[in-house]
């Protein structure tokens, strides 16, 4: 008999059953001698129940739990006075809005003196008593009704005053008053808070109940966010630093915008010494705080302040000027702020000064880049006009941008070359930061490759927008671009030399950009085009060969290098066709020249890395010809002739020959199809067979001689040689003959190649077969798919898919055996 569960398993069960029931059973029998003891002494208070009781392991919960803990009688007394206090308040608007009308002037002042006072008097009795949620909640209504008692005084007894300045005056008192009582009971938490928050109104409030401007209101605004600011630096209490702080940001913030709005509207330098003024007491207030803050806040303090002072002084003189060239003023005063690091303001202040100069200096770089992203994509509109003539416009027709506003666009690259500039000052003096810093701390060497990236790419955008800038003539925009790829590839020797490699990929990229834009410019005349592509092919020549000689050069970009160079050396033949006003199909034979070059120099260089991907980017020449000539079939067959000689040549070379000597007869073998195909031949094995027996024959004597040869080499060529064109004719004859010899032949190569387990003999055969079978079945498939109800063929795919799916792994195995059994063949 067989148990299910084993034995062990359920006597484990049972076992731990019984354990769980023993627990369970305690636990009742504890309980039931408490109940007894309670019922036992029923006029004697009973003794605590006895918990908290284990919870028993399974899935049965026990009737009986542990007794509910009891909410926190804080909380309890928390939301009670919330509850009270919100009452009490609503109390009070309601009587105030409604009642207050219908009391004459005695009663109005009994009862908010009487209220007033019994609100401000409660908290201290209650503080004595350590009740201070409750003193807690009667100061906050006391406020509020403080606010109510001053409404009501001035719909009462003065109508007529000005609201904002009653206001502020109102705000003013109740400030004082609120931080008064506040220091007075200083276990109360909420006064002081409310005075600093009642402080922010007063100054503001009387601006605006005097009339004043925007000025005023800035001015008013940064007095107040100085008394924040003492209050934030010298207040004990961090809820009254909290809401100082907040308050703080808030109106500093306020006036230094309204400053700065004011200073970048001005209309000319005597109207923006005001705004600067203010702004430069704004930075002496955030410095004055910074120098007393924790580091974070005083890095913030010093951003502020140097962005303020930057504002403050170069708002000034950019009033004067048109615009767009305000923003090199600004980036020169950022230059300026980095003096002040010296200056003994401490390390937080004066490393916010630092981002602050860092900041408007990436502004004014941003703003920059519109005219640059104009420029540098300008050149693509080149493509829909090759040849066309110099640009009338110069630079600026060149790249398509003559409508832009280019007066007030001109300034950037000035801003660029600045920036450029102090990049690479900081890039070049690195060593020497620490010691003109000071106690600022200087970024690691990471930093400094940055700085030489960066340095390297605002000069290289700063010059290519130059000549659009000034508006050059187009010759003096393609030198410029032309020079600025010579010297972009200098700068990547160099670099690499010095071990700079951020600063060497910098530069490779603002070169390759730059070699595109000035090939792209170069189509716009024949002079130009030879010109620029000419020195394009010997700039990637000696960058080749410098980065080659250069140890820590990474091979691949050698290899890039290289192929640009072809690449660009392939646009010189086409461009000398276009010259000679020949046909496309008439050019091919020039293309061929790039890769004849190739072969050539794959031949001297032999091992060396960059052969391979210069014969790899000429063959691309070489297939762009094959390309180009397929418009007449005379020129294609000498384009695929002449490949294939140069692929011949390749194949010579061991290194190169299993694959060149393939692509070579197959390049032959399709430039004798062609040439047949164009001579009108209609039996294409007149012509084939007598190059396919020989070649059958030398490939059994190959066989002979080395058994281990493959048969596609012995045999393959020869039978593509006729099969395929063959094929093709079958394909396009009308008649049942040629299908059928072909079939016949077919089939007799398969069943040969099968019976001597050679692989091209069967794949050939089976190939050519099939194809030519399913020639000859596809009309009466048609007609009898036409015949049959259309449901007919999704219901027989349906079948398929599932036997397929049903056998699926059978007929895996199958494919795999059969992948196998072709492996072994020769």
């Amino acid at each position: 008999m067989e148990h299910v569960p084993p034995p062990a398993e359920e006597l484990a069960l049972l076992d731990s059953e019984l354990v769980r029931l023993d627990a369970r059973r305690a636990q009742l029998l504890t309980r039931r001698a408490w109940l007894v003891q309670v019922l036992s002494t029923a006029t004697a208070p009973p003794a605590a129940a006895p918990g908290p009781w284990p919870e028993p392991r399974g899935p049965v919960a026990g009737a009986f739990g542990p007794p509910v803990a009891p909410a926190p009688a804080r909380g309890v007394q928390n939301v009670l006075l919330v509850l009270g206090g919100l009452l009490l308040t609503v109390a009070a608007v309601a009587f105030t809005l409604v009642s207050w009308g219908d009391m004459g002037i005695g009663g109005r002042s009994a009862v908010l003196t009487a209220l007033t006072a019994a609100g401000l008097g409660a908290p201290a009795l209650l503080l004595r008593r350590k009740l201070s949620s409750t003193a807690e909640a009667l100061a906050a209504l006391t406020s509020v009704l403080m606010v109510l008692d001053a409404y009501a005084l001035y719909v009462a007894a003065m109508p007529g005053t000005d609201g904002a300045g009653y206001t502020g005056t109102v705000a003013a008192v109740l400030a004082v008053l609120w931080a008064a009582y506040g220091l007075l009971l200083d276990r109360l938490r909420l006064p002081l808070p409310l005075a600093v928050s009642a402080a922010q109104l007063p100054l503001v409030l009387w601006t605006w109940a005097a009339g004043g401007g925007p000025l005023w209101f800035s001015g008013a605004l940064l007095v107040t966010a100085a008394l924040d600011g003492v209050v934030a630096l010298r207040a004990g209490r961090a809820s009254v630093r909290v809401m100082a702080c907040v308050a703080l940001c808030a109106t500093g913030g306020a006036g230094l915008l309204l400053a700065l709005g004011e200073s970048l509207t001005a209309s000319g330098p005597a109207d923006a010494l005001a705004p600067g003024a203010l702004l430069l007491a704004g930075a002496a207030l955030a410095v004055a705080g910074a120098r007393r803050a924790a580091v974070p806040f005083a890095v913030a303090g010093g951003v502020v302040a140097g962005l303020a002072a930057v504002a403050a002084v170069g708002g000034v003189p950019a009033a004067g000027l048109p615009d767009g060239w305000p923003v090199p003023v600004y980036l020169l005063c950022a230059g300026l702020l980095l003096f002040a690091v010296r200056a003994p303001l401490g390390a937080g202040a004066v490393r916010g000064l630092g981002w602050a100069s860092g900041l408007v200096a990436a502004g004014a770089v941003l703003v920059s880049l519109p005219p640059v992203t104009v420029v540098a994509v300008g050149p693509v509109a080149r493509l829909g006009g090759l040849w066309s003539g110099v640009p009338r416009d110069g630079a600026r027709g060149a790249v398509g941008a003559t409508d832009l506003p280019w007066a007030e666009m001109a300034y950037a690259p000035v801003v660029l070359l600045i920036a450029a500039a102090a990049c690479g000052a900081a890039f070049r003096w690195w060593e020497g930061l620490p010691r003109w810093a000071g106690p600022v701390a200087v970024p690691g060497p990471a930093w400094r490759g940055a700085a030489g990236s960066a340095a390297v790419a605002l000069g290289w955008a700063g010059l290519m927008v130059l000549p659009a800038a000034l508006g050059l003539s187009f010759a003096a925009a393609l030198a410029v671009q032309l020079v600025l790829v010579v010297a972009a590839f200098g700068v990547v020797v160099g670099a690499l030399r010095s071990g700079a490699r951020g600063v060497a990929w910098t530069a490779g990229a603002a070169g390759t950009g730059g070699a595109v834009g000035a090939g792209l410019l170069a189509l716009a005349t024949e002079a130009a085009t030879y010109t620029a592509f000419g020195l394009l092919v010997a700039v990637f020549v000696a960058l080749t060969v410098a980065l080659d000689r250069q140890e820590g050069a990474s091979a691949e970009v050698v290899r890039a290098s290289a192929c640009a160079a072809v690449a660009c050396a392939a646009v010189l033949p086409a461009a000398l066709g276009a010259s000679l006003e020949l046909a496309v199909y008439e050019t091919a034979p020039l293309l061929l020249a790039v890769p004849a070059v190739t072969v050539l120099l794959g031949a001297r260089l032999k091992g060396h890395p960059v052969a391979l991907p210069v014969e790899v980017t000429g063959a691309a020449a070489g297939a762009a010809a094959v390309v180009a000539a397929a418009g007449d079939a005379r020129f294609l067959a000498l384009v695929l002739a002449l490949c294939g000689v140069l692929a011949a040549g390749t194949a010579l070379r061991p290194e190169r020959r299993p694959f060149a000597g393939y692509l070579a007869t197959g390049l032959f073998v399709l430039a004798a199809w062609v040439r047949l195909s164009l001579s009108g031949v209609s039996a294409p094995e007149a012509y084939t067979l007598p190059v396919t027996v020989p070649a059958l024959v030398v490939g059994v004597l190959r066989r002979r001689r080395d058994p281990s040869a493959s048969s596609w080499t012995a045999y393959g060529a020869g039978l593509s040689v006729t099969l395929v064109p063959s094929l093709a004719a079958a394909w396009a004859d009308p008649h049942w003959t040629r299908p059928l010899l072909l079939g016949v032949a077919a089939l007799v190569i398969t069943l040969a190649g099968a019976r001597l387990r050679l692989q091209a003999l069967l794949v050939l055969g089976g190939v050519v077969l099939g194809l030519d079978a399913l020639h000859e079945l596809t009309p009466y498939v048609v007609q009898v798919v036409g015949a049959l109800p259309r449901w007919v063929a999704p219901a027989l795919a349906g079948v398929l898919l599932l036997a397929v799916g049903a056998t699926y792994e059978k007929r895996l195995r199958d494919a795999r055996r059969v992948r196998e059994a072709l492996g072994r063949m020769r």
